[in-house]
């Protein structure tokens, strides 16, 4: 996709929540739609800002988080692209619980509140999709709590290679920081970085920086149950 100009229908389009709508719905969608470009680093918005619309990622990464009453960072979710994120808040009329930064150059769409309930209003099986995404939304974060609170570290760790490259390759790059992924994991960078020397000296894994290779997929497999 061109990096320095969209065609924001084309895009919206491609994207599940909108990929059903007709031309002249997905402008009226697009007349209320805005792009946020990002330099890496860069805010997207604070913890307690109002909420007023949702956001989604065209192309690279942005990193939901929260930072304790001990300055400890506490990341919730990365976001890919193709991904959106904020849509709970918005119907909620709350502000954002969570802040939100590019971990790389990014481009978002902003999609306004107005725009989405016009659509709400006027075409139910719109409404049944947002819906849908919000209770895939609410599963993930479910499963996220099951494996925090019943799952190993080491167990997150494969379970998370794995599905990292669950198109049939055995190679793959970490989306962000080691520091990032242990937060995302909730594990200490220190733990997070021993499991993966751990499953280096098993010889289920080797890795060079962000890459990583799977040397024996059933073995890791094993390690994730």
């Amino acid at each position: 996709m061109d990096k320095a100009k969209i065609k924001v229908q084309t895009f919206l389009s491609q994207v599940p929540l909108f990929n059903s709508m007709r031309g002249d719905e997905l402008d009226r969608i697009a007349l209320g739609t805005t792009e946020v470009r990002l330099e890496r680093g860069q805010m997207v918005f604070e913890r307690g800002d109002a909420c007023v619309g949702f956001h989604q990622v065209v192309f690279g990464q942005v990193k939901l988080s929260f930072t304790s009453a001990g300055g400890a960072e506490k990341v919730i979710e990365l976001i890919g692209p193709g991904h959106s994120f904020g849509e709970a808040l918005m119907f909620m009329g709350s502000p954002y619980i969570v802040s939100a930064q590019a971990t790389e150059d990014s481009l978002l769409l902003h999609v306004s509140k107005p725009a989405i309930f016009r659509e709400i209003d006027s075409d139910s099986s719109f409404a049944h999709k947002m819906l849908a995404g919000l209770s895939q939304r609410m599963h993930s974060l479910m499963c996220d709590m099951e494996s925090y609170s019943l799952r190993s570290g080491t167990q997150r760790v494969a379970a998370y290679l794995l599905r990292e490259v669950s198109d049939g390759s055995d190679q793959l790059t970490l989306p962000a920081s080691k520091g990032v992924l242990a937060s995302r994991l909730n594990l200490t960078p220190e733990h997070f970085s021993r499991i993966l020397a751990d499953l280096c000296t098993q010889q289920l894994i080797s890795f060079k920086g962000r890459h990583i290779s799977l040397l024996d997929s059933a073995g890791l497999q094993r390690c994730a149950e």
